[in-house]
């Protein structure tokens, strides 16, 4: 009987699914447990959807069709884990508020002062959008801090690029009449 012996090629796929993986969690990591962060507040939960889209795109790779680009689908999956968790029954039983915030890298060439009041600012943006209603709170996250354009906001959300546009420019003024309405107070 005559073996066949194992080439070092054998595994060639799996380990090219793993580099493929360490790539994505490399590149997207951060801005989809930023994205899972903005529907359910709570730090913790938003690293473990982001692990479970990893891990569920890990698996399903295979069915990816290369209609959109990976980041869109990923986003796709971020979202849909989101909308799964906030509408299990542990979210009804459980309600968590969550104060981290992202993304807050200061320049250089701030006073410490400036820094401060630019994280303040910021922090408030942040507040105002995570206050926004679900579909306008989505719509200025993937287009103002993920850069998607409005075909990509389309394709993710699965809405017309229209209907898209419609709820950009909503969004945008719910936030300049929450902005608007909380610095007049704020003088008087």
């Amino acid at each position: 009987m005559i073996r066949k012996q194992r080439t070092k090629y054998t595994n060639v796929p799996e380990r090219i699914d793993e580099d493929r993986l360490e790539q994505w969690i490399h590149e997207y990591g951060h801005d989809l447990k930023w994205l899972a962060y903005s529907y359910v507040k709570d730090y913790a939960i938003a690293e473990d959807i982001t692990q479970e889209t990893f891990i569920k795109a890990y698996q399903k790779y295979s069915t990816f069709k290369n209609e959109s680009t990976v980041k869109t689908w990923l986003y796709k999956i971020t979202i849909n884990a989101c909308k799964d968790h906030l509408k299990s029954s542990y979210m009804k039983r459980v309600i968590k508020k969550g104060t981290e915030i992202f993304r807050s890298i200061p320049s250089t060439r701030e006073t410490p002062e400036e820094l401060i009041m630019q994280r303040d600012e910021d922090e408030a943006l942040v507040a105002h959008v995570l206050k926004l209603e679900h579909k306008y709170r989505e719509i200025i996250i993937l287009y103002y801090f993920e850069e998607f354009d409005i075909k990509d906001l389309a394709n993710v959300l699965i809405i017309s690029p229209n209907t898209a546009k419609t709820r950009l420019r909503r969004a945008r003024q719910l936030l300049q009449e929450r902005l608007t309405s909380e610095g007049s107070s704020q003088s008087e």
